[in-house]
């Protein structure tokens, strides 16, 4: 497949044209030589296009990093200090990239909270969560009660630690709320749907007040932490269905130190 192509299997499944008020420059943000001849081979996986994964996908031998936080967003910008220093891989060893921001959040196969849904095995599952107009997020029921506690190990298996816990609400938790990212500020939607805990990835200072005056249990698992789901499954879904090889590469040891966020979180 060339990039042509396997961006539109991308888009075939994520419909950027359906969040057109999303921020991010959703599809191709940086092209190969050839996006119509030259074949992808091998395409890389990450939650962010920074430096560091375009170096270590280009000396993986990846044709292609796709990204849920791209570099382009917005209005177009000046491609000086750290911006020179973030595309300059990409041209260096003719790697392209592909980002989908909110596409990527929202999907209801692939998506970063469908995926911490399942990870929850949540039942009755409906969407929630409206950001400049796009429905975001999801909320459903437990199998059984479980705690804040009990909840937490379910989106954090590997024993990481959230960045916050807000226990305002109820002790034995059934329906849950999640949204990845920085949306502490829904916190009051997944309330209004009567979640007796939410989840995402990053809250604010007054988020706490929030909760306590709604009471309603909170947690901040990181927003790094919450957005590695979709790009894995989206991984596994073009692996599967089209035989190209991927490369996952948060499990390689790209972090230069344990105290930089947000690698870590």
């Amino acid at each position: 497949m060339t990039l042509t192509q396997i961006n539109q299997f991308f888009n075939n499944i994520l419909k950027k044209e359906n969040y057109s008020f999303d921020p991010s420059r959703n599809g191709i943000q940086i092209q190969n030589s050839s996006p119509d001849s030259k074949e992808i081979k091998k395409v890389a996986f990450a939650v962010d296009a920074c430096e560091a994964t375009a170096k270590l996908a280009a000396e993986q031998g990846a044709d292609l990093l796709f990204c849920h936080h791209g570099i382009f967003w917005d209005n177009s910008i000046t491609l000086t200090e750290s911006m020179y220093k973030r595309v300059k891989p990409f041209f260096d060893n003719d790697l392209a990239l592909c980002a989908y921001h909110i596409p990527l959040d929202a999907n209801d196969t692939v998506g970063n909270n469908i995926g911490l849904c399942k990870m929850m095995n949540l039942k009755n599952i409906k969407h929630f969560g409206q950001w400049r107009g796009m429905d975001i997020g999801y909320y459903g029921t437990l199998e059984k009660e479980l705690s804040v506690d009990e909840c937490i190990k379910l989106v954090l298996p590997e024993g990481q630690k959230p960045n916050v816990v807000l226990k305002f609400g109820k002790e034995k938790i059934k329906t849950v709320g999640i949204i990845s990212g920085g949306a502490g500020s829904d916190l009051d939607q997944a309330w209004r749907c009567g979640c007796d805990l939410y989840i995402t990835g990053e809250m604010g200072h007054e988020n706490f007040h929030t909760a306590k005056e709604l009471g309603i249990n909170a947690v901040a698992c990181g927003h790094y932490n919450t957005e590695t789901v979709g790009p894995k499954l989206m991984m596994k879904k073009l692996s599967e269905e089209t035989g190209i090889q991927t490369l996952c590469l948060w499990n390689m040891k790209y972090i230069p130190s344990k105290n930089e966020s947000p690698w870590t979180n």
